[in-house]
């Protein structure tokens, strides 16, 4: 496996991003665009690369959402995207502290099953700890294995199970 390093999106990869939202939206996947904040609505890819920055700004990030910062994970050896993670800062709201958690993440279809996500995660966790975040919630279907291997993989702690309308949700604790 190839290493990555996570940046914040920026006009240097808007193909590459463009790229992932279509591979992302042709895929099977139940939970599309996890931790991609607004990437499935966006009217553009510099559109969305605005709206992450305005949503890590605490001072920008709109009223009723939590500031959050986005993350490209990028392939050092060929400077390709192979996927998308978010760090919400806090979890103070009553879907992010149930079932939403701390960190979201998507990795392109065809990248899948190689590592990333634990290496993403991993990486994250490292932002995490720069911005004082210490204890860190993160959620995953009870049918996403990768997933549950990915959190699993970097620390995380099983709490509890949850029934979130259709979904059988499992509840895991990272503490750096």
């Amino acid at each position: 496996m190839d290493t990555i390093e996570l940046s914040e999106p920026s006009e240097e990869y808007a193909d590459d991003i463009l790229k992932f939202k279509q591979e992302i939206m042709d895929s099977d996947d139940n939970d599309k665009f996890a931790g991609c904040g607004n990437l499935d609505s966006c009217s553009s890819i510099q559109d969305w690369i605005y709206d992450t920055k305005i949503m890590s700004n605490p001072d920008t990030c709109p009223i009723g959402r939590v500031p959050s910062n986005i993350y490209i994970a990028v392939r050092k050896t060929d400077n390709k995207i192979v996927g998308i993670i978010d760090l919400r800062h806090h979890i103070d709201t009553p879907i992010l502290s149930t079932w939403g958690g701390h960190i979201g993440y998507t990795v392109r279809p065809y990248e899948r099953n190689k590592g990333y996500a634990t290496q993403m995660l991993k990486l994250n966790l490292l932002n995490a700890k720069k911005r004082g975040i210490d204890k860190l919630l993160l959620v995953c279907n009870t049918d996403n294995i990768g997933s549950e291997k990915t959190i699993l993989n970097n620390g995380g702690t099983f709490e509890s199970t949850l029934v979130i309308d259709d979904a059988i949700v499992k509840r895991y604790w990272i503490t750096i």
